[in-house]
């Protein structure tokens, strides 16, 4: 009996060196007495059992082999590491307490949690199916987030002082916004409109400018119609000058021509009496 209680106190104090120096993870954990021996509860991480009892808890459990890890605190074997193959990219190397990380190339994504295979990566809107493809949230549904199955709109609300001021799409659930606040634009919304307005103010901006050429075409062609119409003025006519040099000149032309007109008469006159003398 002295013997039994000498082996229980030499493991006690072994396994408390061991823990006070930190300088161990081989063997078991964790155990109970059992008779003469202990029993291992517990294997450290990455150490499989060998056998469940036995005189000494270091041996009991040992640590797996290279190529080789165990998450099971009291497993008779470990598991192989998990090789990344096919679509799979190798992303953290295996160790003796997790197994390999494993990831997806672009475009795809994993399968499960263990990212044991890869799938087509569904992005907002669509939801993954059973054949590794993706397909649009049904009428109703939603789903906003990439991989992600959809989700019925929800039908309220989340806060009594608050209304709906949009539906839901295939991306987003129901809009929601507290009564008397400003309304924010939903992205999705605000990037379907933003071609639309860049569109309108286009098409705006090309009718002001044929508006403005047309009506300058129009007024151009006015002018020149107008012009043609306008008769040149005649040369304005010089009047009749005030000068007195100019009357006294017209005056003596005056009185010349008359002069020669009764010259002329007198002429006549004579010529006529001579003509009746000799006929006489």
């Amino acid at each position: 009996m002295a013997a039994i209680f000498c082996l229980m106190g030499l493991a006690l104090l072994t396994q408390g060196c061991w823990g006070s120096l930190g300088q161990t993870d081989i063997g078991c954990k964790r155990w109970h007495q059992k008779g003469a021996d202990v029993c291992c509860e517990e294997c450290y991480p990455g150490n499989r059992l060998i056998k469940e009892c036995g005189p000494d808890p270091r041996t009991l459990c040992e640590p797996c082999d290279p190529g080789y890890y165990t998450l099971k605190p009291k497993a008779y074997s470990c598991d192989r590491c998990t090789q990344c193959v096919g679509a799979q990219v190798h992303l953290e190397d295996c160790t003796a307490t997790k197994d390999t990380t494993c990831g997806c190339r672009d475009g795809l994504a994993c399968g499960n949690d263990q990212c044991s295979f890869c799938v087509e990566k569904c992005a907002k809107g669509y939801e993954p199916t059973d054949d590794r493809s993706c397909r649009p949230c049904p009428q109703g549904t939603f789903s906003d987030k990439s991989q992600k199955n959809c989700q019925p709109w929800s039908t309220r609300c989340p806060h009594p002082n608050q209304r709906i001021v949009a539906k839901g799409n295939a991306s987003s659930d129901i809009q929601c916004i507290t009564e008397g606040s400003v309304i924010n634009p939903r992205p999705d919304d605000a990037n379907q409109t933003g071609p639309l307005v860049l569109i309108l103010i286009i098409a705006m901006t090309t009718f002001c400018i044929t508006i403005t050429i047309f009506i300058i075409i129009v007024a151009v062609k006015h002018n020149q119609r107008r012009k043609r119409k306008i008769v040149k003025p005649l040369p304005p006519t010089e009047s009749p000058t005030d000068d007195p040099r100019t009357l006294i000149a017209i005056e003596c032309s005056f009185h010349e021509a008359q002069q020669e007109q009764g010259s002329t008469s007198t002429e006549s006159l004579i010529s006529n009496g001579s003509s009746k003398l000799v006929i006489a």
